[in-house]
Formats: C-alpha cells, structure tokens, sequence
C-alpha cells in the first residue's frame, strides 16, 4: 500500500539525485486558459525525465542480494536512463529491454550510464515481456516501471514538491502511460489535500487507462500508435488502474496533433524541449475551464531527438499556417517571376523556396506553373498574401507544404 510515511521517506531519499525542479509560471498559458497556469519542469532532470524518482527510490528499497544479482527492466526509454543512473550510484548491473523504435537518444543516453541496452519489439510491452523472460532466466531483480508500490512512491515525490511549493495549487495534470507517475501523484496529492483535483492525460491513440476504466478492468490495447512514445503503452498496471480509480478525477485524451502545437509553444515562449509524451498535460489545459484556478502541468522528460524535433517543428509551422505552399499559372516569358516576387514582398511574405515546372501546359504561352513556399506570421497573413495575388491577377492554388 501506498503511506504517507513512505512518501515523505522517499522525498528525502530521492533528494541524493534530483534536480529541485522549481515551478515556472506561464504567463503565456496564463492568458490563454484564464487561470494562473504554472510547470513542473521534470524535463530538466539529470536524466531528462521524472523517472529517475521512482528508479532511485525502488532501487534503495533493494536487499544487497537483490543488488548484486542485478537489475533488469523495460521501457520505452525514460525509465531505461532512470534505472541505468541509480543503478551505476548504487554500484550495480542494469540490463534494460527497449523496444526497437525506442529515439537514439535514449537509447545512447542509457548505455552511457553503463547499462546494457536490448532493442526488442515495437512497443513497450513486448519489451516487458522479453524483460521477464530474461529476468526468469537470468534470476535478476525485475523492476517494473510502473506497476510497483515502491516506483510508484517515487513518482509522487512529485506532488510533495507541488504542494509545498504551492499550497493552493487547484489542479494537477499529469501525462499517463502506465499509470505509476498518476498514480503517485494522485495519491499523494488527495493524502495532503482531498480537494486538489488530479488530471490524467493520454494520447488518444494510446489510451489504455480511459479504456481500462471504462471496462472496469485492465484491458490491453490493440496498438499504441502515437508520437508520444514515453505513453505508448497497450496495457496499464493492475496496481495503478486501481489507484487511479481512487484518487483521479479525471482522464483527457490528446490527438497527435496538438502536441505538435504544444511543442512549438514550449520552444517559442520558453525557451524548452519538451517531449511529446510531457506535452500532453500542456496540449490539455483548454480541455478544462481553469479560469481563476491554480494549475500545475507536469512536463515529464524532455528526450527527444534533434530528427524528430526538426520533424515537429516543420509540421508545427504547417499547421499553424506559418509555412506554406502555393502554386499560380502564369505567362512564360521576362518578367513574370519579378512581378509574382514583388507581390509577395508588398505583402511581408517570406520566399523560402522556388519550384518552376515550364512542362504544366503544353501551351507554354498559356501558362507555366511556379510552386512557392512562403514563410507568413500565421493564418491570417496567409490571407492576405493569398489575397494580394487574386489583386494582382492569379489564381493562386494552396499545395502541400514541404521544406525538404
């Protein structure tokens, strides 16, 4: 069971390899919410991650037997460096199973803290499953990353530092994959203040704690096909589905596409890289009216790769209209291209890119086509861009953007 004597125990223990991670308020999500909207920035822990909490802590509850045999885990790649560090301070041998689509980030992040590293599935759960095995056969200690007391303990130490920093915080939103950092803070947080309302976030391609209180009972997914790699996991834990049962008010989900938004409001307002599984908690916030309410969103790590992030970035800037494609028809003889560049210049807008097909007709005096990639302030610069070639005479056509 979860006490409170074992979390204020873990608080002090966890304090040996954490980062006190201060709240940062957000004026920008303070405006766009109506409430007084602040972070919780586990992104900028030593591992990146808040999963470095509930590894420490699991791992300092270990009998010196159990050290020594060494430990064994799965993950999706947070809990993987999490492990590996408190592991390596404890002086013992880690062995991780990641899956095979586990960001090289991760990946190389958790062999520098001296684990051994197995890619092994598409997602986290056949990870865990070869973690298992290997554990039976090895006679390793198999620490579960998310459906363990003692990991789940670790995670809440989360919610001490919240409260103690901000003792009328209203509500707690926190990203769920399996369910132990929810599960954590939610007890936590209800023990020092019934009245806080915790909030769990999924993806809603990878939501298998909606899914499993909705049955009443664990139920496993029949894929977990999102962007936010850290939650993507089919199956929660036995232990967490029933904390969670208990202690959260709430569960959201979150499209893809609005962690893509989410990270450029992170990058652009403070100065962050968050991952996308930490972003589900910002990408919610306009779920619920927060209006004169107090609310903490929990960026839980902030691995992400620099292809990955260039790949956000590009279809963030799409998204929002702030890079995109048009193509006009035009005469193909001297001064065209001049007249369709000036055009654009009058109206602010940024050429990128040039693609000009002289083969669209095969009446070249008719028409030959040019593809632009503009760079624009947002949707309604793109207006008047669109709207300043109509005047001058084209019919300009909005294409796919692609930078690359």
């Amino acid at each position: 069971m979860l006490t409170l004597a074992n979390f204020e125990l873990a608080s002090e223990v966890v304090k040996k390899v954490t980062k006190p991670t201060k709240l940062v308020y957000s004026e920008y999500l303070s405006e766009q919410t109506g409430g007084k909207i602040y972070l919780k920035p586990e992104n900028m822990q030593h591992t990146g991650a808040y999963k470095l909490r509930g590894a420490y802590y699991k791992i300092s509850t270990l009998t010196e037997e159990e050290r020594a045999k060494g430990i064994i885990t799965a993950s999706a790649g947070n809990h993987a460096q999490g492990v590996a560090y408190a592991a390596k301070e404890f002086g013992c041998k880690a062995t991780i199973v990641m899956p095979s689509i586990t960001p090289l980030i991760k990946v190389n992040r958790t062999k520098a803290y001296g684990a051994e590293v197995i890619l092994y599935g598409d997602v986290y759960d056949d990870a865990c499953e070869k973690a298992r095995e290997l554990a039976e056969e090895t006679e390793c200690t198999f620490v579960h990353p998310f459906d363990d007391d003692d990991v789940i303990t670790g995670q809440g130490t989360i919610s001490m530092e919240i409260i103690q920093e901000l003792p009328t915080v209203d509500y707690i939103f926190a990203p769920v994959g399996g369910g132990g950092l929810i599960s954590g803070v939610a007890t936590l947080a209800k023990m020092l203040n019934p009245k806080i309302k915790v909030i769990g976030v999924e993806p809603i391609e990878a939501a298998s704690m909606s899914a499993s209180l909705e049955a009443g009972e664990v139920v496993t997914l029949d894929s977990a096909n999102t962007i936010a790699d850290g939650t993507a996991v089919k199956t929660v834990g036995e232990h967490a589905l029933q904390y969670v049962k208990e202690s959260v008010d709430m569960m959201l989900t979150v499209e893809d596409d609005e962690l893509i938004g989410a990270f450029l409001d992170m990058v652009e307002n403070h100065k962050m890289i968050v991952e996308n599984s930490g972003l589900l908690t910002v990408a919610a916030l306009k779920q619920i009216d927060l209006t004169g309410k107090k609310a903490v969103a929990i960026l839980s790590g902030g691995n992400m790769d620099v292809i990955t992030m260039s790949s956000i970035v590009q279809h963030g800037l799409i998204q929002r209209d702030r890079i995109f494609s048009v193509s006009v028809l035009l005469p193909d003889k001297p001064g065209e291209l001049v007249r369709v560049a000036d055009t654009i210049a009058k109206a602010q807008g940024n050429v990128i890119k040039l693609e000009h097909n002289q083969f669209v007709s095969t009446n070249r005096n008719a028409a030959v086509e040019l593809r632009i990639t503009l760079e624009s302030f947002g949707t309604e610069h793109k207006r008047e861009i669109l709207k300043a070639l109509e005047d001058a005479g084209y019919k300009p056509k909005s294409i796919s953007a692609k930078l690359y």
